[in-house]
């Protein structure tokens, strides 16, 4: 594939053809299940319909909001694609730091992981996956290693949630106890996992590089319109991201984050386009065939939602819990710890939303810990690395699907090398939780 075909902004054929496959499997695999376990069941024609019928569910309202933040994703990034602004931005960036190309990869994972852990950021950074992809192909790595300095970083961040209020603050507060607290235990997580994370992009971009792209750096010539659009799409989406930075403080801002970023977003991307020179009506075209472009990916998601749908509505989902439950009252005590990591690996699958999890969980999970001499404490470790980390591994994950058919990598693709860190990742922090145990940590 061409580097112009990946950088572009419309959705990928090969990679919503995997996602769309592999989607398709589970949904069957789900109905399956619900014939299986002895549950209420869902009907056949309901099944069917169930990607549509999971917009008027019970927490639609996330979703409805995911789809519009696609869209204008989608929108903006294909006007400011076709005036020519990504690439010149990834030619001056090149430029600048073609030299120590490592160097800079070590500091943008770190910042997308900080966005993740003190923050609580993920769908948020979906805008920033195509531009740090490109980047990294241009300075001569590939998409893979771009999904991995941007969404995977990220992604691990809100896992290590030294401060992520989204899991960690609401388990806390579900649990009885203090918000954030325990935060140094989290924080050498972090460290680790950062650290385990360089490791395996480090690998991959030195076995894939090709050098940095020469045209990015003997070919660029500065144009003054050029900076002043990049100049103003930075300030604006720095001010989105104070607000989402002030939302970790200010509660009441929670709930509209991805709102908020989709709005920063489209005033951002306006105004680069117009500063730039570009005419109003070509502005508007780019903007509708981009929000066309990403429809493939809005029936992935709906598609994906729809296997949560369908265990909820036949009372699956109750059965595996309860289920799981009774099987762990004869586990060993280190057993126990590992078991709700476990479990709450395996819900993340069919429910990506964090808190809607934490709501569900941590009331059952943090008793039977109780009974063992666990304190709630380590089981909120254990919920933030369950939640987190699969985000970006599961097909089931909205962010992940976007991301996916944005950069042009297919879900077999990002599997067969992601599965590596992950594996490596759970043994680690795995680790970690044992480590917990063994302290005492309260």
């Amino acid at each position: 594939m061409s580097e112009k075909k990946k950088e572009s902004s419309f959705i990928n054929v090969k990679a919503f053809t995997s996602a769309l496959i592999v989607i398709a499997v589970l949904m069957v695999l789900t109905y399956v299940l619900t014939l299986v376990i002895p549950c209420e069941g869902i009907p056949f024609l309901k099944w069917l319909a169930s990607p549509v019928l999971v917009l008027g569910a019970e927490g639609s309202a996330t979703l409805i909001a995911v789809l519009i933040f696609l869209l204008v994703i989608g929108g903006i990034f294909n006007a400011m694609d076709k005036r020519g602004i990504m690439r010149y931005m990834l030619d001056r960036i090149s430029a600048r730091y073609g030299g120590s190309r490592y160097r800079l990869m070590s500091v943008i994972v770190l910042f997308f992981m900080a966005m993740g852990s003190l923050m609580g950021s993920f769908e948020e950074c979906v805008p920033l996956v195509p531009i740090v992809t490109a980047l990294a192909i241009r300075l001569g790595w590939d998409a893979v290693t771009g999904m991995g300095m941007s969404l995977l970083a990220v992604g691990c961040g809100f896992a290590a949630g030294v401060f992520n209020p989204f899991t960690v603050g609401i388990a806390q507060e579900l649990a009885g106890l203090p918000m954030f607290s325990g935060w140094w235990f989290r924080a050498i997580g972090f460290v680790l996992i950062y650290l385990l994370l360089m490791y395996f992009l480090r690998a991959r971009a030195k076995a894939v590089d090709t050098g940095v792209k020469q045209e990015g750096l003997t070919g660029f010539v500065p144009d003054k319109r050029m900076d002043r659009a990049i100049l103003c799409f930075a300030v604006i989406m720095g001010i989105g991201l104070a607000i989402v930075m002030a939302s970790a403080l200010i509660t009441v801002l929670q709930d509209y984050t991805m709102i908020i970023v989709a709005v920063m977003f489209l005033i951002a991307g306006t105004v680069a386009c117009l500063t730039s020179g570009m005419k109003l009506s070509d502005f508007g075209k780019g903007m509708g065939s981009g929000m066309v472009s990403m429809l493939p990916a809005i029936v992935m998601i709906l598609m994906a939602s729809s296997i949560k749908y369908t265990l909820q509505e036949s009372g699956a989902l109750d059965v595996i819990i309860q289920k799981a439950m009774v099987a762990a009252q004869s586990f060993p005590r280190w057993a126990v710890i590992l078991f709700i990591y476990l479990l709450v690996l395996v819900m993340n699958f069919f429910i990506p939303s964090g808190s809607a999890k934490a709501i569900m969980l941590i009331p059952i999970i943090v008793p039977l810990a109780a009974q063992f001499g666990i304190s709630a404490q380590l089981c909120v470790v254990a919920y933030a690395f369950g939640d987190g980390f699969s985000n970006v591994f599961y097909p089931t994950n909205p962010a992940l699907l976007i991301s996916l058919g944005l950069v042009g990598v297919s879900y077999g693709e990002w599997f067969s090398w992601s599965k590596k860190f992950q594996l490596a990742n759970l043994l680690l922090t795995s680790g970690l939780l044992l480590f917990g145990l063994a302290i005492g940590l309260a």
